[in-house]
């Protein structure tokens, strides 16, 4: 199993010169199975799904896309994405269900007139809207649950395959602990974790549901998890803050590998 972080960015794309070395796509990540060469699985579809047709040498894509929850920054690139947008494709598109829509309707309600041209009828290829639940989705056994960030249900997944696995909660309030979460990251050998915000900016990562960097370090204690990959990244945190907390990082002395995520990292879980 091989992951591919496509965006690493939070809220919103962050493009120019100072964004350039961790990237400035938003969530998404690529999944490429046990043997097979191209992904056919993706987690979110933030900005980051634009690169996606870089790895499928010219094919469109086929397979399915888990979106952890419907905040812009993890499905802004749905409409944009050449390779899920013809006529040679095949996109299963998973939701967190919500009470009040069904997939399809949601997915109306993302893309219609007057917020976009048009709607997902217009999108080429053989879509199917789903709920998310757990379960083998293209050859991968999925978890998700539900864990605590604001605005609307979000998901924590944990993909396994070949006895190695990995957990992806890119948008999460970790404290206080919730069991559930804590459930769904042990023992993992890689944990992909929201670290959108410092220390010092506790009271807008409380506002918004987010983890400080401090707190995604315990909670990968508290799963004991294996390696531990910090994505996420808050929009206006340059490459240079970035290689500063990376630096603090590296000088900790911890049980566990600790990374901050850059765009096009390859992580290789294969035993």
């Amino acid at each position: 199993m091989k992951l591919i972080l496509l965006g690493v960015r939070g809220s919103t794309p962050a493009p120019g010169q100072a964004f350039v070395r961790y990237g400035g796509h938003t969530s998404c990540v690529a999944v490429i199975a046990d043997g097979a060469t191209v992904p056919s699985l993706v987690l979110d579809a933030g900005t980051g799904l634009r690169d996606l047709g870089t790895l499928l040498c010219g094919h469109a894509f086929r397979g399915s896309i888990v979106l952890t929850h419907l905040h812009w920054d993890h499905l802004q690139g749905l409409p944009f994405t050449p390779c899920v947008d013809r006529a040679d494709a095949r996109v299963n598109l998973y939701f967190p269900a919500a009470l009040d829509a069904s997939p399809s309707e949601l997915v109306a309600r993302l893309m219609s007139p007057p917020l976009f041209p048009i709607g997902p009828e217009g999108l080429q290829g053989a879509w199917s809207f789903c709920s998310s639940s757990s379960g083998m989705v293209e050859g991968f056994s999925l978890t998700v649950a539900e864990i605590r960030h604001k605005g609307g249900v979000t998901h924590g997944i944990r993909v396994e395959q070949g006895g190695r696995s990995f957990a992806y909660l890119p948008d999460h309030q970790a404290l206080p602990h919730d069991p559930a979460a804590v459930a769904l990251a042990s023992g993992v050998d890689v944990l992909l974790h929201d670290a959108q915000f410092l220390s010092v900016e506790r009271r807008v990562a409380d506002l918004y549901g987010h983890s400080t960097i401090i707190d995604a370090l315990d909670f990968a204690e508290a799963c004991g998890t294996g390696e531990l990959v910090l994505l996420h990244h808050a929009p206006t945190r340059t490459d240079d803050q970035l290689d500063v907390l990376a630096k603090e990082l590296a000088e900790l002395d911890s049980p566990r590998p600790i990374s901050l995520a850059h765009q096009g990292d390859v992580i290789s879980l294969n035993r």
